[in-house]
């Protein structure tokens, strides 16, 4: 039995490099789209919001001469791409599979409402929801709070390279040490990089769970649907 009925599940479009040093890593597709069709077939709902840092990212761009908002427009549209990517490889893998766009730009993706969503979602369909929230200045962390709330998910999914929150970097600090689960005010007043702040708030003030975990670990999306203890709980 899986732990939570609807998800909305958070990708890092980094991730999707794999072991390369730019674009999609065919391998690691594959992965997610079978770790994906695992908790499908256990019944559960899931919605997808997937980033485009493995392509282009509007804040970097920004640092390097680009109007900030043509930047995350390209960022939006970076995410389309990655989403068409895994809904292909979710196809392969048997699982149907619907790509939403927050901007309108049939026919490679229908637009974005909350009812289509969940429809699609009823009717077995894994969702992928994409272009952000249609708007610059917001992250994917951001659009995926949006969606999750929207979506009316029981939890959010924040599939990562790490395997959970830590007091400090776990990559430059040796002492720094892991929470099995954390509230959204303590997150806010150590100032821990968990998603940013806008999207924190907007989970925290809808309280909307989130699990913090290391996707790229193959098996893992499972264990955590199935109540096994790892990643980091953060709630009210």
């Amino acid at each position: 039995m899986a732990k939570f009925k609807r998800i909305l599940l958070k990708l890092s479009g980094e991730s999707l490099m794999g072991e390369k040093k730019y674009g999609i890593d065919e391998k690691r597709l594959g992965e997610y789209a079978q770790q994906i069709k695992e908790i499908h077939d256990m019944g559960v709902q899931i919605g997808i919001v997937i980033g485009g840092g493995n392509i282009f990212r509007g804040l970097t761009g920004a640092g390097k001469g680009f109007d900030r908002v043509k930047g995350d427009q390209m960022g939006m549209l970076a995410t389309v791409i990655n989403s068409l990517g895994l809904s292909s490889a979710l196809v392969a893998a048997g699982v149907k599979a619907r790509v939403l766009t927050a901007i309108r730009m049939e026919p490679i993706g229908e637009f974005y409402t909350k009812w289509k969503a969940i429809e699609a979602m009823e009717n077995g369909e894994a969702v992928i929801m994409s272009a952000g929230t249609g708007n610059p200045f917001f992250t994917t962390d951001t659009g995926s709070s949006l969606r999750g709330i929207e979506i009316e998910a029981d939890v959010m999914l924040k599939g990562t390279r790490v395997d959970g929150i830590y007091t400090a970097d776990p990559e430059k600090d040796p002492t720094a040490t892991k929470f099995d689960e954390i509230t959204y005010d303590e997150v806010l007043a150590r100032g821990l990089k968990v998603m940013d702040l806008t999207a924190t708030c907007m989970c925290k003030e809808n309280n909307l769970p989130i699990i913090v975990f290391d996707m790229d670990t193959v098996g893992n999306l499972k264990k955590v649907m199935s109540g096994e203890n790892i990643g980091t709980m953060v709630h009210n």
